[in-house]
């Protein structure tokens, strides 16, 4: 929608970002999962590979075609006069503009932010970067488990007298992009109320600090590291924490008062957690009786099936779920519906998770995009 169009003068079918062409030099996985959020969304999405190396993601075909799915796909050589006539071509068609080079590299070709902007004041640029442009550490190169490390992630997990914790999978990676997308859409909303294009600054490091956002508002305000909670709950409440059972480790959320008593009830522990309950009838349950606590659901749930419990709890209202590995929670996700399921043809056939979100008719007026683009 541009600024003169006003709400209801596209049919109800029309996608989100229909009529948004983005150009994107991204690669590997912050920049391409920034821009198969707008894809999904409806944004035509042309992407740029150097054809003398490639997208390095290549070497996983099916987390390539993850994150690029709906998206067309040119191998165009920046360094030849041909690469550059095409591109050029390609830009005067786009939108928006997304890449996550190395300083220096786009603008060696005339393509750096200030540079585009500067022919179209309206384009919308999404730079991606490890530590954003105006840090000082603009120019490190850094990987997700390198950010995990210099951002306070890596010592924010694990537990209180151990070593440094990487998280298991590439969560900067994927938050950088989704914070990306969300920039990108907030600008294309500016841009069709105003006319205006925007320069963007997405980091690694910046999305890192929104991932741990309530610890780094503590430690911005005390200047000191927040505690490691380890397999506590954030409310540090003695009923919030994973506990073994007899066949599994089930994770517990009974943080008020009121779930921390159905908790015992389901355990027939109620005489014995009453009295440490005592005065403590809103918010979060204190740990002052931290240790006994402890040891009184130890006690009665070591010897408790995980999923009979998990159920009972459940039923109770009192949030608990086993520890199941990745390929168990996606099974029982897409079995009970928690999961979305969106399959795609191609070389490499394969379902996705959907985007996170549910819509009724935000894809082209369908609850999800087609299984093939």
């Amino acid at each position: 929608m541009t600024s003169n169009q006003t709400p209801g003068s596209f049919p109800a079918d029309t996608a989100a970002l229909h009529g948004v062409t983005v150009l994107d030099f991204s690669h590997v996985m912050a920049g391409p999962f920034a821009t198969f959020y707008l894809a999904m969304l409806g944004a035509r999405v042309v992407k740029i590979e150097n054809p003398l190396r490639g997208d390095s993601l290549r070497n996983k075909p099916k987390n390539f075609q993850a994150f690029n799915h709906g998206k067309e796909i040119l191998s165009i050589d920046l360094s030849s006069q041909a690469g550059r006539k095409q591109a050029w071509e390609l830009f005067e068609q786009c939108d928006v503009m997304v890449d996550n080079m190395r300083p220096g590299v786009m603008e060696k070709f005339g393509f750096g932010q200030s540079q585009v902007r500067a022919i179209k004041p309206s384009l919308i640029h999404c730079n991606i970067s490890a530590y954003g442009l105006k840090s000082e550490w603009s120019k490190r190169p850094a990987y997700d488990h390198v950010i995990q490390a210099a951002s306070g992630m890596a010592m924010m997990s694990g537990l209180p007298d151990g070593g440094p914790v990487k998280v298991g999978f590439p969560v900067i990676d994927c938050a950088t992009g989704m914070v990306g997308a969300l920039a990108i859409i907030a600008a294309i909303r500016r841009r069709d109320l105003t006319g205006l294009g925007e320069s963007l600054d997405a980091s690694m490091f910046g999305a890192a600090m929104q991932l741990m956002y309530p610890m780094t508002v503590m430690a911005m305000d005390s200047g000191e590291a927040p505690p490691r909670m380890g397999n506590v709950g954030f409310t540090g409440s003695p009923g919030a924490e994973i506990v073994q059972c007899k066949d599994g480790c089930i994770a517990l959320g009974a943080n008020t008062p009121q779930q921390m008593i159905a908790l015992a009830r389901v355990l027939n522990i109620e005489a014995q957690i009453l009295p440490l309950l005592e005065g403590q009838t809103r918010g979060f349950v204190s740990n002052v009786h931290l240790q006994k606590f402890r040891h009184l659901l130890a006690t009665a749930m070591r010897n408790e099936s995980v999923l009979d419990l998990e159920e009972r709890l459940n039923a109770a209202k009192v949030p608990a779920a086993w520890v199941r590995n990745l390929g168990q929670a996606v099974k029982e996700g897409l079995d009970n519906g928690s999961l979305q399921n969106w399959p795609i043809k191609g070389e490499h056939a394969m379902h996705l998770p959907g985007l996170g979100f549910r819509a009724e008719t935000l894809f082209a007026g369908a609850s999800h995009p087609p299984a093939s683009k």
